[in-house]
């Protein structure tokens, strides 16, 4: 970006200063997260339990539900699965529930082919209308991967890194889609993925300028025929006169040439990209950098609930903050 070229003289430019608006409100929410208090509804109890089948075959003890409350809980408190069988043995006897607690092994095994009970990304609410779509990606480290001497012990399924795909809504910042790959993946690749995860329309589309390209801009197109895509283009990019409708990519060219590329930023509101920059750090921060599943079904599994957990924590304290004026020297 243009303004990496500066970066030995910005320290001369003060950094810009917010206030949040709603503090009681967001501090209440804060105190919420580390709350114990919790609750089962009479619909999970009624789906803690598989219903009984007329084929042949083995029966299933445990629902989806009663798998994923305890590997979210086991998520958001940072438990091993023997910690979080333990962990969920005890609050269901100290809320006076007789209901059957998946063992260990069972979680381990279950997660590999687990399936969401709830709303797709656990979203709490859902949208209608068109949305401002932002999407990136970002790398997950493989538990048990080894560097210098250690990698020779360590298998090769389980070396190197995977790779996490994140759509956001910059309206709401919730994750809308997400999907996870190997590290071999590109990420414009996974862009019609996501999008088929996405039931409304989508007014905006914007992304950094790994996904310039072609691909991109067809599958957005696909999804809306109407969305407008925000992608700064490669900075030898060049339009192509011969053609007689001008695309979307081509208008950006011309505009990033006759006004400059931090003006191109900020006309096209390509700075709310930052957002999903900011969801990526939130994952890392409060789930984990670090997959600890050893299998890829698992592991799937993992970041699923990851991203449930996240798009359930805005609504208990989200700040609303504004920018707060600087006095002229």
């Amino acid at each position: 970006m243009p303004f990496k070229h500066n970066a030995g003289r910005r320290h001369r430019i003060g950094k810009m200063k917010f206030k949040v608006t709603n503090w009681p409100e967001y501090e209440a929410g804060l105190r919420r997260w580390g709350s114990l208090a919790l609750w089962v509804t009479a619909e999970a109890l009624s789906w803690w339990q598989v219903p009984k089948r007329r084929a042949r075959g083995g029966q299933p003890r445990y629902s989806d539900l009663a798998i994923e409350t305890a590997r979210t809980l086991g998520l958001v408190f940072g438990l091993r699965l023997r910690q979080t069988e333990g962990l969920l043995t005890s609050v269901l006897t100290l809320m006076a529930l007789d209901l059957p607690v998946p063992d260990y092994t069972t979680m381990s095994r279950r997660a590999r082919t687990w399936r969401s009970a709830n709303r797709p990304n656990g979203r709490s609410v859902p949208r209608t209308g068109p949305v401002h779509v932002l999407i990136d990606s970002t790398g997950l480290e493989v538990c048990g991967a080894a560097s210098g001497w250690r990698r020779s012990t360590v298998p090769k399924s389980r070396r190197g890194w995977r790779k996490l795909h994140l759509a956001l809504d910059a309206d709401s910042s919730e994750i809308v889609a997400h999907a996870m790959t190997d590290q071999n993946a590109g990420d414009a690749s996974q862009v019609e993925l996501l999008l088929d995860q996405i039931d409304n329309p989508i007014h905006q589309f914007t992304a950094d300028g790994a996904y310039d390209g072609d691909p991109t801009y067809d599958a957005v197109s696909r999804h809306s025929a109407d969305a407008a895509v925000v992608i700064p283009p490669r900075s030898n990019a060049i339009d192509r006169p011969d053609t007689g409708i001008a695309s979307q990519r081509e208008r950006h060219i011309a505009a990033i040439k006759a006004n400059g590329r931090m003006c191109w930023q900020a006309t096209t509101g390509y700075g709310t990209r930052s957002l999903v920059e900011t969801a990526i750090g939130r994952y890392k921060l409060i789930v984990r950098p670090r997959l600890r599943a050893r299998s890829f079904g698992a592991q799937q599994t993992e970041v699923a609930v990851g991203c449930a957990v996240l798009n359930r924590m805005p609504a208990c304290a989200r700040p609303k903050s504004v920018r707060c004026k600087t006095a002229a020297p």
